[in-house]
């Protein structure tokens, strides 16, 4: 996470309803050796005091969780290279990337296996509701035999959230001007991700 304080004074509130709506994450541990990390979808409480996801039995994480495990999910968003030029303000500006990140930290444990077929239920209904009109995909729909060959190789696992943070970089350094010259030019470029919406949200930003 930056360390400057401008990017990060983003309330909790937000932090937490950009990770839900995104619902996906590197999911980071310390192992024996060294890191381990997983690429998830999740569910964050309606509190914000947990995450619930589920991960492949084979994966070192899971395989390491005989004990809880400090973990860290890293949830990103929007992100892009600025280029100096855009800003306006002479020759003394450098290249720079900004982004949204937002990281919630914790204690994951497995969950017992009765808890494995509601996560599923759960965890489905909250992605299909945002394809509407399409009619839900269900866990139900798939056969019996099949749905407890998929269960059986994977695991439930809950998250107590310690801490969150989050870092909104978009030029809240620069003045209104330059930040805004920036955000047009950053909205047609090649290089990053969702571009258009770190735009808008440059856009938005609060000047420093």
């Amino acid at each position: 996470m930056h360390p400057n304080p401008i990017y990060r004074q983003t309330a909790p509130d937000r932090n937490l309803a950009f990770a839900r709506t995104r619902g996906f994450g590197q999911l980071s541990v310390n192992g024996p050796d060294a890191p381990l990390a997983a690429h998830i979808p999740f569910l964050l409480s309606q509190d914000g005091a947990s995450v619930e996801f589920h991960l492949v039995r084979s994966n070192p994480i899971a395989r390491a969780l005989a004990a809880p495990l400090a973990a860290l999910l890293a949830v990103t968003g929007p992100d892009g290279y600025v280029s100096p030029d855009w800003y306006g303000l002479g020759n003394d500006q450098v290249p720079t990337w900004n982004y949204i990140a937002v990281h919630l930290r914790g204690t994951i444990e497995t969950l017992a296996p009765d808890a494995l077929r509601p996560h599923l239920d759960r965890l489905s209904a909250h992605f299909e509701a945002g394809l509407l009109p399409k009619p839900p995909w269900k866990v139900s729909k798939m056969p019996d035999d099949a749905l407890a060959r998929m269960m059986r190789q994977i695991v439930p696992c809950r998250m107590q959230i310690a801490e969150v943070a989050g870092t909104w970089k978009l030029n809240q350094n620069k003045p209104d001007a330059a930040r805004l010259r920036a955000a047009e030019a950053i909205a047609t470029s090649p290089h990053g991700h969702e571009a258009a919406r770190l735009a808008a949200l440059m856009r938005d930003a609060a000047s420093g």
